[in-house]
């Protein structure tokens, strides 16, 4: 077998009929990864990485057992092991950006076809709600209420080097290029060595830094796609909004700001010691320098683009006016306008209000206030155009301008804040002067905080470390206020929320470090976090004592009466096993929402999802049909992290539709949420059963005092904590218990060794036992006509298929007396699911009903197992060896990365 063979098993398995460019993209990809191994790595190289492919399809074909695959990569030196690995991922990123090329293509084609719309367009969206009802009057007051804010969170399970993401990006470029079929060859010749030359350079580039990333460099992850793709995209998604309201409609209206963005990193300060008072205040810093550098940037260009000159064309007298203004204001800079360019008046504003921007970037006294008095300026263009014969000549780039501003201000993205609700207690004992504070009953705190909370009374000094720390941050957020505007910062998010004691500390540490407006009252949204079964189940009772305190309810009245709820959706899942984790989340939302209905007040949720169905992670248009009622009521926030981010924004094309189908789903829940259902009493009835026997199964599981020991050896938990994967450390506390450990490496290492077991353990026991309490009729029912559970059971079905049993058994058996434990339990339990899905949903095989789905984990499992046994045989040698940094551990770094993207899964 020679470098230049084509890799044949794309085409031998069985495409859909429209996805014949997909396999010629995963052929050609695939061929050019073979090219570059042997290149790279010799003939002799490329043809070990041949034989372990081929060996593992056939494995699969002929449905045999590990052994024979397992053996052939057993004992391979360290640096053998690394280079294989860093070939299957090389092979699936090709794969993953094929895949993403293909959704680019599936959306023109719908697009040039005319005829249907594409499923979760915001012209299917618009065409159902019309067909339900929702007149146009309707529908503009609810455009009118829409928030949707993406939250993007420092949880970086995919930290991939920004030069990477470049040259996937050129691959992209290339491939889309070529859905032209009439380029002539010397193009195609050159977008092939375009190609040829990232992948190259790609391989010859480690996947990340061996130093674990900083506050910063998670900065600069996420600034990536805020300044990239989303900065770009932003105004088009309201340009396809407004036309398909016009086309849908016959509408044309000025749409208000429906979307915007907020950040974590920087500010998110549980569990990482590493973030605080100066990283706020850098970050908000930095943000604002990227968003002006971006401005400057399309000022250029705009100023180059809009040449109009006084002799042919009019322009506004308050354009003139301004103009006269910062040519006063900015004198140098008007002076070196060219004389031969002084007749444009655009030309001349654009140019002094680049120089108004570049004084802002610089804290000058000449630069603008705020981004409001940009806006102005921008709009004083847009309106001379409009009123000057304009329309085409240069006034559709100024109105994409004017989205943006309106949208990023000059903030970028709002930025959260977030501490352990337990840090806050530390710091109040301190303050305090009582040891035994977080011994105290929650009333008995509340009571005592009440004073603290209204500002009638004062701490006294203390130089206590936590104290200080969070006096600091509460005193960068004044300061952040009075620099950056009310605007450039979010709320604050206290993880682990019990009760009402615990939002009261929130508002009496900030008035402890000056966090107070003009009138005395703290200007800050608390939002609690309920993130275990239990605190979900408690918080409407939180709620309701949160609002009956005239200290709080003061405080939000002041805040115009509106509640921001989070919902976490991984340490719920890690605590009680997915099906009590989603029942508590869709309980919860519900008599939250009647507590809040009662109260008189609006409540928002904010959903802390993670990129896997175990950690909330679903598509966005079922979750929030399935949603309760209500729930979404014009606005959605929510958690974007890890591998999802790149997954959504990583390609522009992909961040639009993803951006239309966000707001497209956030408008149908609102406008027409599900059908009242007569038998739901019925079902809420029996799922409150059928989760408690879900938790009772996966805490008998979890909570075996055994249990602990296992999973740090039957998962590579222990290679995952030592990856520089972000700032933060891997556990909370030490670890007692699964509680400690954060839900991302716990999913993460489940998700390696191929069980993905936090995804399902606990709902096949769950459903059997209803069906034989039920009958299961009953439960075939439920299964089919609740879109709460049959989203559950389409999310649990996508983890079942890509888990594969046999390699997760490789791994059990390094724990060793232990694997005969627990390893039957965790097989049964995985059969079991299986079984009562398939049979729930009169199934033959996972995934019937969704073939492309079947297909890409089909097309990746003989990739993925190389690099799974290979990671077996690494990690008992690493631990044999006293799990030192070293070669090793650099190889058992590249399996996991390569697993990573063949699952298309981390945390």
């Amino acid at each position: 077998m020679t470098a230049s063979h084509d890799h044949d098993d794309a085409r031998n398995l069985e495409f859909l009929p429209n996805d014949g460019p997909l396999r010629e993209n995963v052929r050609t990809l695939g061929a050019m990864v073979g090219r570059m191994l042997a290149e790279q790595g010799g003939e002799a190289f490329f043809e070990r990485v041949e034989n372990v492919r081929t060996a593992a399809i056939r494995r699969r074909e002929a449905g045999a057992g590990i052994s024979g695959l397992a053996g052939r990569l057993a004992g391979l030196s360290a640096d053998d092991a690394e280079a294989l690995a860093r070939a299957f991922a090389t092979y699936f990123q090709m794969v993953n950006v094929a895949e993403r090329v293909h959704r680019i293509r599936r959306r023109r084609d719908y697009q040039l076809a005319g005829a249907a719309v594409q499923p979760e367009s915001l012209a299917d969206v618009l065409g159902q709600l019309k067909e339900r009802g929702v007149d146009a009057d309707e529908l503009l007051a609810w455009i009118g209420k829409l928030d949707v804010e993406p939250v993007f969170t420092a949880h970086p399970t995919e930290a991939v080097r920004a030069s990477l993401l470049e040259k996937e990006e050129a691959i992209v470029k290339a491939l889309v290029a070529d859905f032209d079929a009439h380029r002539p060859p010397p193009e195609r010749e050159a977008d092939a060595a375009r190609m040829q030359m990232a992948l190259t350079a790609g391989w010859q580039t480690a996947e990340a830094s061996p130093v674990r990333p900083s506050v910063q460099d998670e900065f600069d992850h996420v600034g990536y796609y805020l300044t990239g793709s989303l900065y770009r995209v932003l105004p088009v998604f309201y340009e396809a909004l407004e036309r398909e309201l016009k086309n849908v409609y016959g509408l044309e209206a000025e749409l208000p700001r429906l979307l915007r963005f907020a950040s974590w990193v920087g500010g998110d300060m549980d569990g990482n010691p590493n973030v605080g008072a100066d990283t706020i205040s850098e970050t908000l810093r930095a943000q604002r320098a990227m968003v002006l550098e971006r401005y400057i940037g399309e000022c250029a260009h705009l100023q180059r683009s809009l040449s109009q000159t006084e002799d042919r064309v009019e322009v506004s007298a308050a354009l003139r006016e301004r103009l006269a203004q910062y040519t006063d204001q900015f004198l140098e800079d008007a002076m070196a306008i060219r004389p031969r360019h002084r007749d444009m008046p655009y030309r001349c504003l654009l140019t002094l209000m680049r120089a108004r921007l570049e004084a802002t970037l610089e804290d000058a006294d000449s630069g603008y206030p705020n981004a409001a008095a940009f806006e102005a300026d921008v709009a004083l263009i847009a309106d001379s155009l409009a009123t000057h014969k304009g329309e085409h000549a240069g006034l559709f780039a100024v109105q994409r301008l004017l989205r943006r501003v309106r949208t990023f201000g000059f903030h970028l993205a709002r930025l959260d804040v977030r501490q352990d609700s337990r840090v806050h207690d530390d710091a109040l004992a301190a303050l305090i002067g009582d040891a035994g504070w977080i011994e105290r009953p929650k009333a008995e705190r509340a009571e005592r905080l009440r004073a603290l909370a209204a500002g009638d009374e004062t701490f006294g000094d203390n130089d206590d470390e936590t104290a200080e720390r969070l006096r600091a941050v509460f005193a960068t957020l004044a300061d952040a206020r009075q620099r950056y505007g009310v605007t450039a910062t979010g709320p604050y998010i206290i993880s682990m929320a019990e009760s009402a004691a615990d939002v009261l500390a929130v508002l009496a540490l900030a008035r402890h470090g000056g966090l107070v407006d003009d009138e005395g009252r703290v200007p800050l949204d608390v939002a609690p976090l309920f993130e275990t079964v239990d605190d979900l189940t408690n918080g409407p009772d939180t709620l309701r004592a949160l609002l009956a305190d005239p200290v709080y309810r003061a405080h939000l009245a002041a805040r115009g009466d509106r509640q921001l709820i989070m919902l976490g959706y991984s340490d719920s899942g890690k605590d009680g096993g997915i099906l009590a984790a989603r029942w508590g989340l869709q309980r919860a939302q519900v008599e939250l929402l009647e507590v809040a209905e009662q109260a008189g007040i609006e409540l928002t949720f904010f959903h802390g999802r993670g990129g896997s169905a175990s950690r909330g992670g679903a598509r966005i248009t079922p979750a929030l049909m399935a949603s309760p009622r209500g729930s979404v009521g014009g606005r959605l926030r929510m958690t974007e992290q890890g591998e999802v981010i790149h997954r959504k924004y990583g390609i522009r094309a992909l961040a639009l539709r993803n951006l239309e189908q966000t707001v497209g789903a956030a408008l149908h829940a609102s406008l027409r949420p599900r059908d009242p259902e007569e038998r739901e009493d019925l079902w809420r009835e029996r799922m409150v059963t059928l989760a408690a026997w879900g938790r009772e199964a996966y805490r008998e599981l979890v909570g075996d005092e055994q249990f602990v020991p296992y999973f740090r050896t039957a998962t590579p938990i222990d290679v995952i904590e030592r990856m520089t994967l972000g700032s933060r450390p891997s556990r909370r506390r030490s670890m007692r218990g699964v509680e400690d450990l954060r839900a991302i490496p716990w999913v993460f290492s489940w998700t390696q060794c191929r069980a993905i077991m936090p995804g399902w353990y606990g709902l096949g026991s769950a459903l059997q036992r209803g069906i034989e309490a039920f009958g299961f009729d009953a439960m075939a029912e439920m299964a089919r006509d609740w879109p709460f559970l049959s989203t559950l059971i389409d999310d649990v079905e996508m983890v079942l298929a890509k888990a594969d049993l046999g390699i997760a058994e490789a791994f059990s058996e390094l724990s060793g007396e232990l694997h005969e434990h627990f390893f039957p339990r965790i097989r049964g339990e995985f059969e079991r699911t299986r079984d009562v899905l398939l049979k729930l949903k009169q199934a033959d095989a996972l995934l019937d009903d969704d073939k492309r789905l079947s297909l890409s984990i089909r097309l990746r499992n003989p990739y993925v197992d190389p690099m799974s046994l290979l990671q077996v045989d690494l990690l008992k040698r690493w631990r044999a060896e006293g799990s030192e940094d070293g070669p090793l551990l650099r190889a058992l770094v590249a399996c996991v990365n390569g697993v990573s993207q063949g699952l298309q899964n981390t945390g």
